[in-house]
């Protein structure tokens, strides 16, 4: 899924709790599911950033030296103006675009 193209809210909007329990009939697996998402999306941005960023890298740091790059400065604010990953993985879950299982359902231990 490519972040950069989701049309989402870009701040906090208040939304019914049940619309994310419908799915999986469950409010705490439903927020489970989106922490997670919501991890694997900020972890995807920061390690994109940081390989952009990286270019950028002076070999010698040096306080007295520090020098404006203005296209390091667009880089930043374009990643400032990105959705948060929270509400990325919202939208896709309120949009069946996230694809989960619960190991615990499918293969439910046997109580002897």
């Amino acid at each position: 899924m490519d972040y950069k193209r989701i049309k989402t809210d870009s701040e906090a909007v208040t939304r019914q709790m049940r619309d994310f329990d419908k799915e999986t009939g469950n409010i705490y697996e439903a927020v489970a599911i989106l922490a997670k998402r919501a991890n694997q999306l900020g972890m995807d941005i920061k390690k994109e950033l940081d390989q952009k960023i990286e270019e950028f890298a002076t070999p010698a740091d040096n306080l007295e030296e520090v020098f404006e790059n203005r296209e390091q400065i667009e880089i930043a604010k374009y990643y400032e103006q990105l959705p948060k990953p929270t509400l990325i993985a919202i939208h896709e879950f309120l949009n069946d675009l996230i694809s989960y299982r619960n190991p615990h359902k499918e293969n439910p231990e046997k109580k002897a």
